[in-house]
């Protein structure tokens, strides 16, 4: 078994975070761009499965996740909203489906924020001692 870095898995989640807001930000500035198709990244599963970290389930209570391949964070064509389909303009943007993905964003670095601040002041009351 092998021990968890988890100040590795926490950089490249803050990097896969930042890629999806990039993302997500194109999608909204271009909410107005004639024949626009939005654009979304592959999980983050698939950048555990690069590194080589998957997550394991220790419980067969706990929920079973799909992991998708590949080798770094992929950028694809989003699946049509049944909210707003194609628009006349041919543009794929739904405004109400990427903000709440921003909001999702934030709330995702804000945990990985906290969760590197636990790890850090646990390790500093170890060396302290």
């Amino acid at each position: 078994m092998q021990p968890i870095q988890l100040f590795e898995l926490a950089s490249r989640q803050a990097e896969w975070l930042s890629v999806r807001q990039e993302v997500v930000a194109t999608n909204i500035a271009n909410a107005n761009t004639p024949k626009f198709r939005a654009r979304d990244v592959t999980p983050f599963d698939a950048v555990l499965q690069s590194a080589h970290t998957a997550m394991a389930r220790t419980n067969p209570a706990h929920l079973a996740g799909e992991t998708v391949g590949g080798d770094r964070i992929g950028i694809e064509e989003e699946a049509l909203s049944n909210e707003i389909g194609v628009q006349e303009s041919g543009n794929t943007v739904a405004l109400a489906s990427e903000l709440a993905k921003t909001g999702e964003i934030k709330r995702q670095y804000e945990l990985n924020t906290q969760l590197v601040k636990s790890f850090h002041s646990m390790m500093m009351s170890v060396v302290a001692r």
